[in-house]
């Protein structure tokens, strides 16, 4: 038996060699999916989604839009909605994980409030948030992730962003209309000056075309996306003429 002691030490050694590296193996797979270790990936602004969140008449819905979603490749998108309510210590919302394998575009909508068995409460008073998106390929690979700021507003004349880079001050009050004003991060399509700021968003319950007023970004040159491949400079007090809503700021 003793003869036999160094091989069944070597033997016992050498399963817990493999236990051990089996064992950190998944751990690092698991904190991988996990997305602990991923890594920031820039991605071009050509290759960026549009987003938009668009308030319905009632203020209990916002309706997101993503488009121009096939350049990133992406098999998965994971939309973290998350709201602000007066009176409450914690935001509220859900992260949702959705399949847009082949999909350029994705479209839902988001509830200000919860639903159970058909019943409703509504969120009163929100007036600020966060959307954040991430992309992951089919191996759980990060792609692309994009977060902002945004703010939800009603019988406003001025408008902005959470951090102040995107004002408008509208030329008339409106009354009992929503709107939210929050970072795009992709374009419809190209530019005919460099980006230096934005792009931002002006999305409604109205026809913004039926809107106008003053947009401020610091001091620079602001263009306004109008349709296709069209983009105007915009002077303050002009009309919104835009299909879209989406504006960006360029030094040049």
């Amino acid at each position: 038996m003793k003869k036999y002691l160094p091989f069944i030490l070597l033997f016992v050694g050498l399963l817990i060699t493999i236990g051990a590296f089996v064992f950190v193996r998944k751990a690092a797979t698991k904190q991988a999916s996990d997305g602990v270790d991923d890594e920031v990936v820039e991605v071009p602004l050509e290759a960026r989604p549009v987003v938009s969140l668009t308030p319905r008449s009632d203020g209990h819905y916002l309706d997101l839009k993503i488009i121009k979603l096939t350049a990133l490749k992406a098999s998965s998108l994971t939309y973290e909605f998350l709201y602000v309510v007066p009176g409450q210590d914690q935001p509220q919302g859900s992260a949702p994980t959705v399949d847009i394998k082949g999909k350029d575009d994705f479209i839902t909508d988001l509830l200000l409030g919860t639903e159970s068995s058909g019943k409703f409460r509504y969120d009163e008073g929100v007036e600020k948030g966060t959307l954040t998106l991430t992309f992951r390929n089919d191996q759980g690979k990060l792609l692309g992730k994009f977060s902002t700021g945004f703010s939800l507003s009603s019988s406003k004349d001025l408008i902005s962003i959470p951090d102040g880079e995107f004002t408008i001050s509208l030329d008339k009050t409106p009354k009992k209309e929503y709107f939210v004003v929050m970072e795009t991060w992709g374009i419809p399509d190209s530019t005919p000056t460099t980006i230096s700021k934005g792009p931002y968003g002006l999305f409604s319950s109205i026809d913004i075309k039926k809107l106008s007023g003053k947009v401020s970004m610091g001091g620079s040159k602001i263009f306004m996306h109008i349709t296709g491949s069209l983009w105007e400079e915009f002077n303050d007090g002009s009309i919104f003429d835009t299909d879209t809503g989406i504006f960006y700021g360029s030094s040049k």
